[in-house]
């Protein structure tokens, strides 16, 4: 029989939020890197690993929706490379940036506004991706994609990166502008 502290820590632990925040508690207590990019691709790196994505990017936008940085997870510094320039934009990403609205599309080659990827760019399945709001403006995108090759992304997923770009929004904040 389970005592009430280890059913309430079993509860806490399928908590994405409390999952998410605990992750974040442990990184940091280890000590947070002084520069932004580096900051920003430890909350990549999480936000890949607690959403079982193959993939995972921050865009950091300016006030013209311009990137001013980008940091990606999953990809061999060859593939990155190859991409030359990071995301413009274009479809589902642009619609977050314009709407501030999540994104999670199950099968991008079915969405009409899945378009605009650089000809390097590798092939995806499944999109979710957040705004990163800092003091009530849209400064960036946090986004994962290929759940577990390629299932659909979940609502605790969802979590799980708001939660994370919650924390990419203070990193921007205090150390980028």
């Amino acid at each position: 029989m389970m005592t009430d502290t280890a059913v309430r820590r079993r509860s806490y632990q399928r908590d994405p939020e409390y999952r998410a925040l605990r992750r974040l508690a442990r990184t940091t207590a280890a000590g947070v890197p002084e520069q932004p990019l580096d900051a920003l691709q430890q909350v990549v790196d999480m936000a890949r690993e607690l959403t079982r994505a193959l993939y995972a990017a921050v865009a950091v936008t300016d006030e013209s929706d311009e990137v001013q940085g980008f940091v990606v997870s999953g990809l061999t510094v060859e593939e990155e490379r190859k991409l030359k320039a990071p995301p413009r934009g274009h479809g589902p990403l642009g619609t977050m940036r314009q709407d501030g609205l999540a994104v999670r599309i199950d099968d991008l080659a079915e969405h009409g506004r899945a378009f605009g990827f650089p000809p390097k760019h590798r092939e995806m399945k499944t999109l979710l991706g957040v705004p990163i709001w800092v003091e009530g403006t849209l400064r960036g995108t946090l986004y994962a994609t290929d759940r577990d090759g390629g299932k659909p992304f979940r609502e605790s997923d969802q979590v799980v990166l708001e939660v994370l770009a919650r924390h990419a929004g203070s990193i921007i904040a205090t150390r980028w502008y």
